[in-house]
């Protein structure tokens, strides 16, 4: 069986070398040993001037709107994760929906003044497949209007554009660490912000507020990693360079065997270097998706609809329509990208899907 991704898993015998530092040490959590040394490496390898780890990708976005989005109106995109619409409203706040550039699939930056209001407080962008939105014209429009903006950069592990980590943009980045993502602590996040005060604050919040262990700096919540988590990180960090390039030569061979005449990719931003996280492919209709993916799976190859639904569409919201998304939520299809995936697998893949191409 072929799945989407597969965790990469470092060799069992290091991790128990880092689990064994917990045993010595008996602290488990609340930033520990191995968290701050995680910390330490993470902030060195990406070149970014300051992080916090998290024990999942999206409670940082949580603490982030609870922090700048004040309850207002948040200006988002449909097409994401529904952790993305979900935290918006789970922190009180409303969405408001503006559509996707149809070839690099961000938030469209010249629909985004005309959604702004007297209510908006944010503007919460994603960088799809860790594809960078327009960040230049998004932080000049938050700038113009006096909001903030906040990125989720669940994908964006590594992500370079314009010279500088992907997470040094905005008032506030965010990542995930999940099984699936490239880097990974089983469970896992991080929160990324260069402004000093700002990160004062992210720092209580994801800590209950605790300003050590009898003083308060305000409402908190639990966000903290475990040292069990930080030992998977530490453990898998040595390998990043060759996890990276494994998958480099997977979307490779993709783009050399896969008939492009017949479907299309992500277009990538000018400027970006990439992080191979995911490799998503566009048909023409979805009857065509449908049809590959039904052929794959019996197969026993499983690629996702990532993202599907659009946002808009989820069934507790009262949203307009946002047609560029819907379109490509329908037609968008994730082909199993991870390392170990062979050269025979890779080409069975290629040789299924373009047989089944309509034409």
């Amino acid at each position: 069986m072929i799945n989407v991704t597969k965790t990469f898993l470092p060799p069992l015998e290091e991790y128990n070398t880092h689990l064994q530092r917990i045993w010595k040490n008996q602290w488990l959590t609340n930033r520990g040993e191995l968290v701050l040394e995680l910390e330490e490496k993470l902030k060195k390898y990406l070149n970014t001037n300051s992080i916090l780890i998290t024990t999942n990708g999206t409670i940082p976005i949580q603490i982030a709107l609870k922090l700048l989005a004040n309850g207002g109106e948040v200006i988002t995109t449909p097409f994401s994760y529904v952790a993305t619409t979900a935290s918006i409203l789970w922190e009180n706040c409303t969405p408001i929906f503006v559509d996707i550039n149809p070839e690099y699939l961000t938030i469209d930056e010249t629909k985004i003044e005309a959604a702004i209001t007297p209510k908006t407080t944010a503007i919460l962008a994603t960088h799809v497949f860790g594809n960078p939105c327009h960040v230049i014209e998004l932080e000049a429009i938050a700038k113009r209007n006096n909001i903030k903006v906040i990125y989720d950069a669940a994908h964006c592990f590594g992500v370079e554009y314009n010279g500088k980590s992907v997470f040094e943009y905005g008032d506030i980045s965010t990542c995930s660490f999940h099984a699936t993502k490239l880097f990974h602590t089983g469970e896992g996040g991080a929160v990324f912000c260069n402004d000093d005060s700002l990160m004062k604050k992210i720092y209580y919040s994801h800590n209950f507020g605790h300003n050590g262990p009898l003083d308060f700096h305000g409402l908190g919540i639990n966000g903290k990693i475990s040292e069990l988590q930080a030992a998977m990180g530490l453990a898998v960090f040595p390998y990043l360079d060759f996890i990276i390039e494994e998958r480099k030569k997977v979307v490779n061979f993709y783009k050399d065997h896969l008939d492009f005449n017949k479907m299309r990719e992500m277009k990538l931003r000018t400027t970006t270097v990439w992080n191979y996280s995911y490799y998503p492919v566009i048909f023409k209709t979805e009857e065509s998706l449908l049809k590959v993916q039904k052929a794959l799976n019996k197969a026993a190859i499983f690629p996702r609809r990532y993202f599907y639904p659009s946002l808009n569409k989820l069934e507790y919201l009262t949203a307009n329509s946002m047609p560029i998304s819907e379109s490509i939520a329908s037609t968008i299809l994730c082909l199993p990208l991870y390392v170990g995936l062979e050269k025979e697998e890779l080409s069975k893949i290629c040789k299924i899907i373009n047989s089944n191409l309509e034409i």
